[in-house]
């Protein structure tokens, strides 16, 4: 007789869609005999914790019902572990679904963790301590940052809004980039570090260029003394394949930032902390379900 399959529900309850979550789950994973258990989260870092803690304890999926931040927690409690990661979207955004190719829908992504799916085993990027998958910038202190109110008001148009309140106060600072032991010295607002880059809207940051199991990093900073930074950028979101785009970009697999004065350091959406900070890829090493 073969056994159940076993899958983990982490629920992020502050998550940006307002619907009958359980219920769904519930009726779900009862059509197809499913061996379920669920969690529920009340502060950051929960997500991490109940998903390693569903891995020791023999569950063959962990999913995480949430946005960006949530998916950011779930593989760091999966990392090393023997679990597999599936993606229930739920929040504000929801880019690394989106990278996936999960269903946004509630009802189908539970599908498609019971029924067939192929596993797509994806880099991660390791910092001092813990791991993104999807991007890391620097730059935007914690106030700065655009606030829950605000998503539940405007959906994914409260990022763009709180960037054109943020244009008048964006001041360049000193940074020094090392990528694979080569290293550079500019001035910059912002500095990305990209592993998967698209965003909730479908829109890629950079194109067609960014791979989750290439095995690199791509970085690129956005310099206001320097246009061809910033035109860069907005060829590679129009997937235009132009000189400018790709000579603005740099890939790697080891990287360090350090800015003068130092600054806040945010991956996967999340405030990590300050530079200097170093980071290194770690290929293939996350497990996701994504459709066939």
């Amino acid at each position: 007789m073969t056994e159940k399959k076993r899958i983990h529900i982490v629920i992020n309850p502050a998550a940006g869609k307002d619907e009958p979550i359980l219920n769904t789950i519930n009726d779900v994973f009862h059509q197809h005999d499913i061996d379920w258990g669920v969690s529920v989260t009340r502060k950051f870092g929960d997500a991490t914790a109940f998903g390693r803690q569903a891995a020791e304890e023999g569950f063959d999926i962990v999913a995480g019902y949430g946005g960006d931040g949530t998916q950011h927690e779930i593989a760091n409690g999966l990392i090393g572990t023997d679990a597999l990661m599936g993606i229930l979207p739920g929040g504000t955004g929801n880019g690394f679904a989106n990278e996936m190719g999960t269903p946004i829908k509630l009802r189908p992504a539970l599908e498609l963790l019971c029924a067939d799916h192929k596993v797509r085993h994806v880099d991660v990027v390791q910092l001092d301590e813990g791991y993104f998958i999807q991007r890391l910038y620097v730059g935007i202190e914690p106030e700065q940052q655009t606030s829950r109110e605000s998503k539940d008001k405007y959906g994914t148009f409260a990022y763009a809004i709180d960037s054109f309140h943020r244009a008048k106060e964006v001041k360049e600072v000193d940074y020094q980039v090392t990528i694979d032991g080569e290293s550079f010295e500019f001035a910059a607002v912002k500095i990305y570090v990209v592993n998967a880059a698209r965003a909730g809207t479908g829109i890629s940051i950079t194109g067609n260029i960014s791979k989750v199991d290439d095995g690199l990093v791509d970085v690129f900073l956005l310099s206001a003394q320097d246009l061809r930074t910033l035109s860069g950028a907005i060829d590679r979101v129009l997937h235009l394949d132009t000189k400018n785009a790709r000579e603005s970009m740099r890939q790697g697999k080891e990287i360090s930032i350090d800015t003068d004065p130092d600054q806040p350091v945010w991956t996967d959406g999340e405030y990590t902390g300050r530079t200097p900070i170093s980071m290194k890829v770690i290929p293939g090493a996350l497990p996701v379900i994504v459709p066939k």
